[in-house]
């Protein structure tokens, strides 16, 4: 199991993680759940991903795993208004009330890394939400602060000291990223997970994708399209969507200064799918240049940006 260093935290984690937020909107059978989380940490997947927006899913990963607390790194986010939780969004007393909810919700006490969730440029430069998670932190109700989100609001995140982990958009459809962020985190040695790393399977016809991400996956195939660029131009013949599944999440994890890419699912089959991807390891650097050049070419005909997804 390929392991790396995540950032100046000091932790280990495999560069295959699992994020919760599947599980929760799509109000996965908490028996599945439980077999998923147990699944990943015996095969050795130990960095799990959640939010406090993803509804159902800490209740969900409390209940299945809280009990091997010891065996995984516990990143969450917070930041949003919610109704039984007082003050506004981005407030101290917001986050405040968050992380505490979230302690409950996870049955721990303490979260190794606790994420704003996706505020915007304004709201980092402010800094009372950051200086929220500071307190939480030296209060030892969290181990690490970091920030996710995209392109200048991750890029400020990325020089900020108190700020030791970054999750932020990477894949063959989501690139800006990697030229911006990637080079500062690198730097200032913060970990990076990598979301939607399989670009929301582009490949697939838009009508076929459920659930909260359908937007982003129409947009991915979009581009993936005026790409213009076939896992057989790549040199990976074969039945297209497992062929684009596998270059996808290699593709990710082939970024220098990626940690972990981040991987939601509902079913314990695609563990095992992705395990196997994962053994094969990065992609050769030909491959890698040939995408990169693809998704250039397109955004340059497009005629303007092609942003991160936040």
């Amino acid at each position: 199991m390929e392991m790396r260093g995540l950032g100046k935290t000091g932790f280990d984690v495999c560069a295959l993680g699992f994020g919760g937020a599947p599980v929760g909107y799509l109000e996965t059978d908490r028996r599945e759940v439980a077999e998923i989380l147990n699944t990943l940490l015996d095969r050795g997947i130990n960095l799990i991903d959640t939010a406090a927006s993803y509804r159902g899913s800490e209740e969900a990963i409390g209940e299945a795993i809280s009990h091997r607390r010891d065996d995984y790194v516990l990143v969450s986010k917070c930041g949003q208004a919610f109704d039984d939780i007082e003050g506004p969004a981005w407030s101290s007393l917001a986050i405040e009330q968050t992380v505490d909810r979230s302690l409950r919700r996870l049955k721990t006490g303490h979260i190794d890394v606790m994420l704003l969730h996706s505020c915007d440029l304004e709201i980092l430069q402010n800094g009372e939400a950051l200086g929220a998670l500071v307190k939480a932190r030296d209060a030892g109700k969290i181990r690490f602060v970091g920030y996710s989100g995209d392109n200048e609001a991750a890029v400020h995140a990325a020089g900020l000291d108190d700020v030791a982990v970054i999750e932020t958009s990477i894949s063959i459809c989501d690139q800006a990223n990697i030229d911006t962020v990637l080079p500062l985190a690198r730097r200032n040695n913060i970990g990076i997970l990598a979301k939607r790393p399989i670009a929301n399977a582009a490949w697939k016809d838009v009508s076929d994708q459920r659930g909260i991400y359908v937007n982003y996956a129409k947009t991915y195939a979009e581009r993936l399209a005026k790409m213009a660029i076939t896992p057989a131009d790549l040199g990976f013949p074969g039945e297209v969507g497992a062929a684009w599944s596998e270059i996808a999440l290699r593709f990710t994890l082939s970024q220098p200064g990626v940690t972990t890419a981040i991987v939601g699912t509902t079913k314990t089959s695609n563990v095992e799918r992705n395990l196997d991807v994962l053994s094969k390891g990065v992609l050769a650097e030909n491959v890698v240049a040939d995408l990169r050049q693809a998704f250039q070419r397109a955004e340059t005909a497009a005629g303007e940006p092609w942003p991160g997804l936040t």
